[in-house]
């Protein structure tokens, strides 16, 4: 007959009884033990955190039990808390086997042989208060064998009383885990390669926009020097490019922490509009990136590079909320009405607030109760500082940091910043609103009665402008969008186009290989010329995207008009502009 660990029935105070009466245990019902570790993956319900016995004394080896023991792989001792010490009164075969001792070399003495220069202090220090208090504990602790060969042990610790409640003995498991601790550290430092490889790549993307700007209007400059009014506005948008790459390494400066930062008057909606491609590029293709930005908002006194790294740390944690994608909404709006003050407990006045909001799967209420603290994760590997540093950033700069979040619902995080007094410049710039590129005045009649119409597709305002300009003076017509949907919609509006120059790289959910593959789906002969400072936003695997010429940034306008004439007079395509309707 077979017999298994099921419940006799309950015990004194509800301990689990077995053996008709010779042992009890307490279940742990859900209830994890004191400690870092578990064992189990969950807390459990069935298994003992403690025991009690009816007949004290291990010399009773005539069972199975005791063959069990033996025979498993997993290391098992039991010590004495009653002689002077908590020695150790029995190891199995396993225990020698992980730790190279022999029995005589441990019995009599207490567990802590095991321990060695590198041991944590923090968890001795748990293991013995578990013991004082005669309780379960589960660690995981750095231990040495018998040559002086560390390895991570994963001890769980749990004690066994007599009847009357006495405590007689500690029973401890433990388990190798050195390979899973090795992995885990070698997928951090993965993490961490891929990390500096995203900023490499992004980093060179930016810096190759900035360098196609500065070489295309020294370059232009030069081709209308003749003509002082172009030649300065070319080189007024070089000089602009470089102190945009000054910002960029003051960027670089304060991630390393080797930057005075200095709070400034500054406007939310320009700070998001300027780092938006950064902000794409970190979400990611699953992650769609809207703004919803307050038209005339008031500015704040904040230090703009600060600003940029806390809402960047906002955003990798929506992204991170959402594995399976989503949308990330970017909002800004203006505070002054007295009872919404009031409900978010600020003094009165004017605010003005950046709201991030995400689908993930949202955050319990301890949890966002405790997302502010330093070191607190629950991402696994992690440093637990970005939402720390940006609650940091807020408070230093007079402002507030709220956090909404519901568990399955997603996460809305706002950042509150005390309005500044706007000065006369700044009514005046914040006045000027950005319409849609479209199509621009000033085609030559040659590119009209020609039909040379070239739509033209860049993720950077500068670049876009910069490219546009030179084709126009090349007698080209040009339509310029800053997003793949504003693409369509020209050519929705315009009708059929004779090529299309578009960056790999665009905001929004549809990247410029998209976008040639929806047009090309209206006119399958559409000759396509990709510009790209990385290469690998290239996929090679995709037949049809690897027969498409890329001309790789930063590159001269010599290069871009020969490539973009050699495309233009391939045979296998066709002039396709001919329903072209040019309004005015």
């Amino acid at each position: 007959m077979a017999t298994g660990s099921n419940n006799d029935g309950n015990g004194p105070d509800g301990l689990d009884q077995q053996g008709g009466g010779q042992s009890f245990g307490r279940p742990a019902d859900g209830q994890l033990e004191t400690g870092t570790s578990v064992p189990l993956g969950n807390p459990g319900i069935r298994h003992w955190q403690a025991g009690y016995i009816s007949k004290p004394g291990l010399q009773d080896r005539s069972n199975v039990f005791f063959a069990a023991v033996e025979m498993t792989r997993m290391p098992m001792l039991v010590t004495d808390p009653n002689q002077r010490d908590n020695p150790i009164v029995f190891v199995n075969r396993a225990f020698l086997d992980l730790t190279g001792y022999s029995e005589d070399q441990v019995l009599g003495r207490n567990c802590r042989f095991l321990q060695g220069e590198e041991t944590d202090r923090g968890t001795v220090s748990e293991l013995r208060n578990a013991i004082r208090e005669n309780r379960a504990v589960a660690v995981d602790i750095l231990n040495y064998k018998a040559d002086g060969t560390p390895f991570w042990n994963a001890l769980f610790i749990g004690p066994i009383f007599d009847q009357e409640g006495q405590i007689l003995y500690f029973f401890a498991s433990q388990l190798d885990i050195t390979r899973r601790r090795l992995s885990e550290q070698s997928y951090l430092q993965a993490q961490k390669m891929e990390a500096i490889g995203q900023l490499t790549a992004g980093l060179a993307h930016d810096f190759n926009n900035l360098l196609q700007i500065v070489a295309g209007n020294l370059e232009m400059a030069r081709h209308t020097i003749h003509d002082p009014v172009s030649a300065d506005e070319s080189i007024a948008l070089a000089q602009q490019a470089v102190e945009r790459a000054g910002r960029l390494t003051q960027q670089l400066l304060t991630f390393a922490r080797k930057q005075h930062l200095d709070p400034k008057r500054a406007n939310l909606n320009a700070l998001v509009v300027e780092f938006s491609e950064i902000l794409v590029r970190t979400l990611g293709k699953k992650v769609t990136l809207k703004l919803d930005l307050k038209p005339g908002l008031p500015s704040c006194v904040i230090d703009s590079t600060h600003f940029e790294m806390a809402l960047l740390n906002v955003l990798i944690n929506a992204r991170d909320a959402m594995p399976d994608g989503g949308t990330v909404v970017v909002e800004t709006s203006l505070l002054e009405d007295a009872e919404r003050m009031e409900m978010h407990r600020l003094p009165p006045g004017r605010y003005v607030v950046l709201c991030v909001t995400d689908e993930g799967r949202g955050m319990s209420r301890d949890v966002a109760r405790r997302a502010t603290e330093p070191f607190f994760t629950t991402k696994g590997p992690g440093t637990g500082l970005g939402l720390a540093m940006v609650h940091g950033f807020v408070q230093q700069s007079n402002g507030r940091l709220e956090i909404d979040s519901e568990v399955g619902k997603g996460t809305t995080i706002r950042m509150i910043f005390p309005v500044a007094g706007a000065s006369p410049i700044e009514i005046m710039a914040e006045r000027r609103q950005e319409g849609g590129v479209t199509a621009r005045s000033g085609w030559s009649p040659k590119a009209i009665l020609e039909r040379r119409t070239i739509l033209v597709g860049d993720d950077s305002e500068d670049v876009l402008k910069l490219t546009s300009d030179f084709l126009q003076r090349q007698d080209y017509r040009v339509l310029s969008a800053r997003s793949a949907e504003e693409a369509l919609e020209l050519v929705d509006r315009y009708g059929a186009v004779d090529m299309l120059f578009t960056d790999v790289i665009m905001p929004g959910g549809m990247n410029g290989l998209q976008l040639v593959e929806r047009l090309r789906e209206r006119w399958p002969g559409l000759p396509v010329l990709l510009a790209t400072g990385y290469i690998e936003e290239v996929p090679t695997k995709d037949k049809t995207n690897a027969s498409i010429p890329i001309l790789t940034k930063p590159y001269s306008q010599a290069q871009l008009i020969e490539h973009l004439r050699a495309v233009l007079a391939s045979p296998a395509q066709e002039n396709m502009a001919s329903t072209f309707r040019h309004e005015g």
